[in-house]
């Protein structure tokens, strides 16, 4: 019991929790957006990645996970009923009897240490270790090979299957793309 007499698990209610909401596909980022013009306190973690759009390579903000994005609220002092209504919010995540459960503090710290991380670094995200590619351009056109890094920002080092074993070829990143 606490000092008040009043029950221990209001103390609980009081603190403000980070809460998921289920945003509707898509609009993470109007949702964020919106949630944040409501005075809400959220939390959308994104991850800049490069893709190519028109032939060329661009950097991209993606959000870390595509339909979620963290709300912190308490239970006793905040509004949680404009919440359903803003654009972009499909839901509170609710597990149970329909009652949304609180996620730990340290994961959402976690996740915000390491997005300050990832905005600081330059590593290009396109291509990872391992992975198919297939050459676009220049005298190795339509071969495929598998990436293993990075040369800089804008070159990479592919091995290609040739005259009966892996050879490695230094080629400009744009030369490159995913095979499906």
């Amino acid at each position: 019991m606490n000092v008040d007499g009043g029950n221990p698990e209001n103390d609980q209610d009081a603190i403000p929790r980070w809460y998921v909401i289920q945003c509707k596909g898509g609009e993470s980022f109007r949702a964020a957006d919106h949630l944040g013009y409501q005075d809400y306190e959220v939390f959308h973690p994104v991850l800049e990645v490069q893709k190519k759009r028109r032939g060329k390579l661009e950097w991209i903000t993606e959000p870390l996970f595509p339909y979620y994005l963290f709300i912190r609220l308490d239970r006793l002092a905040s509004n949680w009923r404009p919440i359903r209504s803003t654009r972009g919010v499909l839901k509170i995540v609710t597990f149970g009897l329909g009652t949304p459960v609180p996620v730990g503090d340290a994961l959402v710290e976690a996740l915000r240490s390491q997005g300050n991380e990832r905005q600081d670094s330059t590593v290009n995200l396109y291509f990872r270790a391992g992975e198919m590619v297939e050459i676009t351009e220049g005298p190795f056109k339509d071969l495929q090979g598998v990436f293993t890094s990075h040369k800089g920002e804008e070159r990479a080092i592919v091995l290609l299957n040739m005259l009966h074993q892996q050879q490695r070829l230094d080629l400009p990143v744009e030369h490159l793309r995913r095979r499906d």
